[in-house]
């Protein structure tokens, strides 16, 4: 991940702390776009999370997907809103990884 980037992440982070080893978090899928989780934000329910095709990347801040998972324990999706691809309990995503 750029340089430049990491600092805004840490930045905008409420932590201060940004994982540079960054994997994709969407299921296997047919799009170009990845996502990676690099940080918790401050308002809640929002994290800044790293979106990459190819080399160019951007910084998102995206709402937590609200969806839970059927069952008595439900299960919260550890996704972004409207995410595309199935919810994180329906299947293990193939990890890819942001390579700099």
């Amino acid at each position: 991940m750029p340089l430049s980037l990491v600092l805004e992440a840490q930045q905008r982070g409420s932590t201060g702390y940004v994982d540079r080893a960054i994997q994709c978090r969407l299921s296997d899928h047919g799009g170009d776009d990845h996502y990676g989780l690099l940080t918790e934000l401050d308002t809640y329910g929002t994290a800044l999370w790293l979106r990459w095709n190819g080399t160019e990347t951007a910084l998102l801040a995206l709402p937590d997907c609200p969806v839970t998972g059927p069952g008595p324990d439900g299960e919260g999706c550890c996704l972004f809103d409207a995410h595309p691809e199935g919810h994180t309990w329906q299947h293990a995503p193939e990890l890819t990884s942001y390579a700099s």
